[in-house]
């Protein structure tokens, strides 16, 4: 059945949809036009009408279009969650369209795998259903506006047109000057995905409740097991960087209101740059780092259900150099040099020298293809 005018810009139609004759630009000039009036009823104050307009979004054909071509499109495609489904036909993903309904919604428990992280442990991932990833998706439409108004101006993670570039750009700006900062608090969260409370996330992220609720109750299955999530968002959730970087962003404005721009005529010179949830605080001395920045941060995560990792959470000059992103930031004779972390390179290395020996008979152009992967 082909689509008319009004039920692309409206709510769903129950009625099957043709996937292939979906009208995707007009789609997207759609949620882009509700995505627009929340930004502007979030700086003007008025949550009702933005709880209002995300009603409007979170209900309508185009949001929940977007969504299920967003789930069906990007690199977990392919992988199932509980129930083993996944939406790889045309019909199956204009059927999900209209399968997206609020109104008795009961998101089931997630997939829990498990990745290998970079020191050599394993990084837990909850996999939801492709239903609840779509659900997620759609919502996530309605909190990323939200996000994006009220985000740190120095919160570069998860964020659309900001890259870890952007953020490595902003350490630049803050040690390249003759003047600038000499200490640095290395940020360094434990768990922070797994340990967020619900209770803040439930009384402070501007988001339908009942379904927030059911996303942060909802479990996962390990070997056929059912446990309870009390804490947390689960890495591998689509709305879960939007919820984490909700839950950090302030931190910026309590430094700022904090740490006033000048006191008793010195500059304290304390600025945030975060990616994600890692993230770096300068000043001008060490001692303010120690005794008033770092009680600080840890009051203002211990509110979340958040703590400061003793162990990785360390104060450096910049004369000795942090790693931050994958790159090394360091002063040598007052000159600020920014290049790849010595761990980084390493990696590199180890995996060029894997596909080197494991590639030994391999044409030079096949092998210059598998290196050009890595960058």
């Amino acid at each position: 059945m082909q689509m008319t005018a009004k039920q692309q810009a409206g709510a769903a139609s129950r009625n099957m949809v043709d996937w292939q004759a979906i009208d995707w630009p007009k789609v997207r000039r759609n949620v882009r036009r509700l995505q627009a009036r929340i930004v502007k009823a979030t700086q003007e104050g008025r949550w009702n009408k933005v709880k209002a307009l995300q009603h409007l979004l979170t209900h309508s054909f185009s949001g929940k279009a977007l969504a299920v071509k967003r789930v069906t499109e990007n690199q977990g495609k392919r992988t199932a969650g509980v129930d083993g489904e996944t939406w790889n036909t045309s019909r199956k993903k204009a059927t999900a369209i209209g399968s997206l309904r609020q109104r008795g919604y009961r998101p089931q428990p997630l997939r829990r795998t498990y990745i290998p992280k970079r020191n050599g442990k394993l990084r837990p991932l909850g996999i939801p259903t492709m239903a609840d990833r779509a659900m997620q998706a759609l919502y996530t439409l309605a909190l990323d506006p939200i996000a994006e108004t009220l985000g740190d101006p120095n919160s570069f993670g998860f964020r659309t047109g900001r890259s870890t570039a952007d953020a490595i750009g902003m350490c630049f700006h803050l040690f390249s000057r003759q003047g600038s900062p000499q200490w640095i608090l290395e940020g360094d969260l434990q768990a922070c995905f797994d340990r967020i409370s619900h209770d803040w996330l439930l009384a402070n992220i501007p988001l339908e409740k009942t379904i927030l609720r059911q996303w942060l109750k909802a479990g996962y299955m390990e070997q056929h097991i059912l446990h309870p999530t009390e804490t947390g968002t689960p890495q591998g959730g689509i709305i879960s960087p939007v919820l984490a970087n909700l839950t950090l962003d302030g931190l910026q404005s309590a430094l700022q209101a904090a740490f006033a721009s000048s006191r008793q005529g010195q500059r304290t010179q304390v600025n945030l740059v975060r990616y994600a949830d890692d993230f770096i605080i300068t000043a001008r001395s060490k001692e303010m780092l120690e005794n008033e920045v770092r009680p600080l941060v840890e009051g203002f995560m211990r509110e979340r259900g958040l703590a400061l990792s003793p162990e990785k959470t360390s104060i450096t000059h910049i004369e000795d150099g942090f790693d931050f992103l994958g790159q090394n930031v360091r002063k040598y004779d007052g000159k600020l040099l920014i290049k790849p972390a010595k761990k980084n390179v390493q990696t590199f290395l180890a995996k060029v020298q894997e596909i080197l020996k494991t590639n030994q008979q391999t044409p030079t152009g096949k092998l210059i293809g598998s290196m050009s992967s890595l960058v």
